[in-house]
């Protein structure tokens, strides 16, 4: 087919409706009177918006097969089946006219050139489909993100056998990653970075320990904003989202997952409490990935990554808080603790922690608040009080379980009016000998509430498991078996 006649065509950014397509047509456009509402205004030659259809259709479309898969045949086949084969997609031309938003001629003119480009006479004569043939059938691809699973393995291997604490290539994945993260919206249109603290819907958390010592436990009924709290740099553990030494706080959205995390072993006592965000948190949600989306024109050049980004990232929720043995922890813990330095301390937007699936619990969900945003305020005592816990008291009948906290100040004559910190003149935090008094210029994030202080003793674990029965069979050797 001779196209010529399209070749010298113009199309204004009126009648190129789709709005990415429009501003574009409109900026590079040169006055022209278009071939299809005849008017003089900014125009492109028909040959380049059928070059910006191909170019978008490669990124963003794929042509469906002109015959029945295998057990669709089948079913074709079957003379008791009242199936009808109906090919996949739409219309080469309906797509091109819906995709870019143009009139029905200027899309069968940009069709007939794109169909001239990809013909193929041998082809033709042996009744083979080509790109862009009338009689064809395009629906839109799901992007395909292997080459990011594939950066991704590396910086997880990189971690373990190259470079631990310096790595650029790591350093740069991850701002790819995580650039503008919380522009990105979920399905319901929800945020992937959410504000807690006051006036927002998350405003406390729940941290629980574990104890098998009653004078480590009754430390921790007096000062549970000590001994429940972050612990001191040179007491933290390596998590999941934190390596030794640095201080994070994980907590829990509800006493029961708190409970669950710390995985307690029968014949343990676990103290749970409840702690208030008390200032301004911003959280980076994983739980939500799997449903976030980006969107835009096929248009723009930078969609197709964007899309291929946005389905990495729904599959890295999972990656990120998949159970890990006790064994493999101390490597496969090194990503996700690089995530989490990155997160806190690189990354813009600038994150608090970040809220992710508990592995002990179904529907439960863990936080971490950052180093930065770990501290919790002292309790306040004035100056020489004296404080003691008590788990009990005997009876004729036996020990009585009865959990309590006394505290006694000493005696004054008035009450002495609060310094500009809020606490009583005289104050003076009253520091358990395991912790250090040293100088913490963080802000304070989080307060503890004495009352919600409880006790759980340890009876039995229920455990959740899958059965699948173990086959055996036995045979006979032969003569010619090796």
């Amino acid at each position: 087919m001779n196209n010529n006649d399209d070749d010298q065509k113009y199309i204004c950014y009126e009648c190129a409706e789709e709005p990415y397509l429009a501003k574009l047509v409109e900026k590079d456009g040169k006055p022209e009177e278009c071939s299809y509402c005849g008017q003089t205004q900014a125009c492109i030659p028909i040959k380049e918006l059928a070059d910006l259809i191909a170019a978008a259709f490669d990124d963003h479309y794929l042509r469906t097969s002109d015959q029945p898969h295998s057990w669709q045949q089948s079913l074709l086949s079957d003379r008791e089946s009242d199936y009808d084969w109906v090919r996949d997609g739409q219309s080469v031309l309906d797509a091109i006219e819906e995709a870019a938003a143009i009139p029905q001629e200027a899309a069968e003119d940009v069709l007939n050139i794109l169909g001239d480009r990809h013909s193929n006479f041998d082809l033709a004569a042996m009744g083979e489909e080509t790109e862009f043939s009338s009689d064809s059938y395009y629906e839109e691809k799901n992007a395909r993100a292997q080459g990011w699973h594939q950066e991704w393995r590396y910086f997880e291997q990189s971690l373990k056998t190259e470079a631990r604490f310096f790595s650029r290539s790591a350093s740069e994945l991850l701002a790819r990653v995580f650039e503008n993260i919380d522009a990105l919206k979920t399905k319901p249109r929800y945020p992937l970075v959410l504000d807690a603290g006051p006036n927002c819907r998350l405003t406390h958390l729940y941290r629980a320990r574990v104890f098998q010592s009653e004078e480590k436990l009754k430390e921790t009924l007096c000062r549970p904003d000590l001994h429940l709290g972050s612990p001191p740099a040179r007491l933290a553990s390596a998590g999941r989202m934190n390596a030794r030494g640095i201080s994070v706080f994980y907590g829990a959205t509800n006493a029961s997952v708190a409970l669950a995390e710390v995985r307690p072993p029968v014949g343990s006592k676990v103290v749970i409490a409840r702690f208030s965000i008390i200032r301004s948190l911003r959280l980076l949600d994983l739980t939500a990935l799997d449903s976030v989306r980006d969107g835009g024109s096929i248009f723009d050049p930078s969609l197709k990554d964007r899309l291929e980004r946005v389905a990495f990232l729904r599959s890295l929720g999972q990656r990120i808080t998949k159970p890990v043995m006790p064994d493999d922890e101390a490597l496969d813990y090194l990503a996700t603790q690089a995530i989490a330095d990155f997160l806190a301390t690189e990354n813009e937007p600038r994150l608090d922690g970040i809220i992710f699936s508990s592995a002990q619990s179904k529907h439960g969900r863990n936080i971490v608040l950052f180093h930065k945003a770990a501290r919790v305020e002292e309790m306040a005592f004035p100056k020489g009080t004296e404080i003691e816990a008590q788990t009990g008291y005997g009876t004729e009948d036996g020990w009585e379980i009865d959990y309590g906290v006394g505290e006694t100040v000493p005696k004054t004559e008035a009450s002495a009016p609060p310094n500009e910190k809020g606490h009583p003149i005289g104050f003076v935090p009253h520091l358990s000998p395991s912790y250090s008094a040293d100088e913490d210029y963080r802000e304070v994030a989080l307060r503890v509430d004495p009352a919600t202080v409880e006790v759980h003793h340890i009876r039995w674990v229920k455990v959740n498991s899958t059965r699948f029965v173990v086959t055996r069979h036995r045979c006979e050797k032969r003569d010619w078996d090796f």
